[in-house]
């Protein structure tokens, strides 16, 4: 097991580096994720930077989703391999992560809906997840706060399940560490100097590193960090919120991660004898604001009434907000920048960040190292928005 913090030299007050072979921009579980598979490969100076403290962004999100219940090959195997990462934690790098596979539960309420997913499992299947169809009272099997007459269908994958993004994060920065890393707290990038097309050095709140390669892993802020080397990163922040109800009287049972299709209300244990409530909020604008409100209730509490009726009135004894990095596909950017050479950026991930990681991590790596990489990416190079406006519709894209 790793241990539970970082070492010192994650302080503010630590000496920075003058150089490094890759600056990592950010200290979420995307960036942590890339800081253990270059130092694991043997990359001697690897150099994160975080401007608050580690899974102080979306990652320090109680309960992650992990699924490979998505509907194009890439995001599935993506979400494979991952599922694979998450499953070994506890020996690479050596983290209790609380994994859980509980299964993901989507519920369908129009024949519509039923053959998009059809075609979706059939795909998944093709690829080995083993998800299905199920009729509505086997989802209410599953999930007895289900109304199964409010549904046509349910897709049901047993494998997938959640997991604790912060113990995640921390569990790779620290095996990163014993591996040579360099984590700096409270540390934000100013400035990326770049020459001849080349990067040459980042410049911090705490000083300038040199270094020939940057690795912007920042979410919400990746495109002002792009902006600084002249590279365009199409991402756009967008508040998300969940509401706890802490224990419950009786405890609730031991559900799936459970999301209705049309209207993204999802909810599922919260591993302490409560449960996890969610809805995206289709009438939330862009921008960085973080603090937690009660209005996207509303929304929830009617979707709750149409399928899972006795949840429409639990009340939210807290709640927690945090950023989506949004692109216009809501599909990640991936790959290494065209028109400036060393800057590459995982980002854009659009609500699945978390459940992606550890394969993206090793993709970074793969693309440093100038080798093959599991899976061709280059339909998530960020090129493929030039020439056509950045604008993202602020309702979530779920499978």
């Amino acid at each position: 097991m790793v241990h539970s913090a970082l070492r010192s030299d994650s302080a503010p007050s630590a000496p920075l580096p003058a150089a490094a072979d890759v600056v990592i921009v950010g200290g979420g579980v995307v960036g942590a994720s890339v800081a253990f598979h270059l130092a694991e490969a043997g990359v001697r100076d690897v150099l994160v930077v975080e401007r608050d403290e580690p899974a102080s962004g979306s990652s320090g999100k109680p309960i992650g989703g992990i699924r490979a219940q998505f509907s194009d090959p890439l995001n599935i195997r993506l979400g494979q391999r991952s599922l694979e990462a998450w499953r070994a934690f506890t020996t690479r790098p050596g983290a209790d992560i609380g994994i859980d596979s509980v299964g993901y539960l989507f519920l369908l309420g129009s024949e519509a809906e039923v053959a998009t997913f059809q075609q979706a499992v059939r795909v998944q299947n093709e690829l080995g997840v083993r998800s299905r169809i199920i009729a509505p009272r086997a989802a209410h099997e599953l999930c007895p706060f289900l109304d199964p007459r409010s549904i046509v269908a349910a897709a049901y994958s047993p494998a997938d399940g959640y997991a604790l993004p912060k113990a995640a994060v921390i569990g790779y920065l620290c095996a990163a560490q014993r591996l040579g890393a360099t984590v700096r707290t409270h540390t934000t990038v100013t400035g990326i100097d770049v020459d001849g097309g080349h990067v040459r050095a980042v410049r911090t709140t705490a000083g300038t590193v040199r270094t020939r390669a940057v690795v912007c892993a920042a979410g919400p802020w990746s495109a002002a960090v792009g902006a600084m080397a002249g590279v365009d990163l199409p991402v756009t922040p967008l508040r998300r919120q969940i509401a706890l109800t802490g224990p419950l009287t009786p405890a609730p049972p031991r559900i799936p991660f459970t999301l209705d299709f049309a209207s993204t209300l999802y909810f599922h244990n919260d591993g302490a004898g409560g449960l996890v409530l969610g809805l995206s909020d289709p009438r939330q604008e862009p921008g960085f604001g973080r603090e937690f409100s009660r209005e996207w209730l509303e929304p929830f509490r009617d979707a709750a009434l149409r399928r899972a009726p006795a949840l429409a009135d639990l009340e939210a004894k807290s709640g927690w907000a945090g950023l989506y990095e949004m692109t216009p596909d809501r599909n990640a950017l991936i790959g290494r920048a065209g028109e400036v050479s060393g800057f590459l950026y995982a980002t854009g991930f659009s609500g699945h960040g978390f459940l992606q990681a550890p394969a993206v991590g090793e993709i970074v790596r793969d693309l440093y190292l100038d080798r093959t990489p599991f899976i061709d990416v280059g339909p998530l190079s960020a090129a493929r928005f030039e020439g056509h406006a950045a604008a993202v519709r602020p309702e979530a894209h779920i499978i």
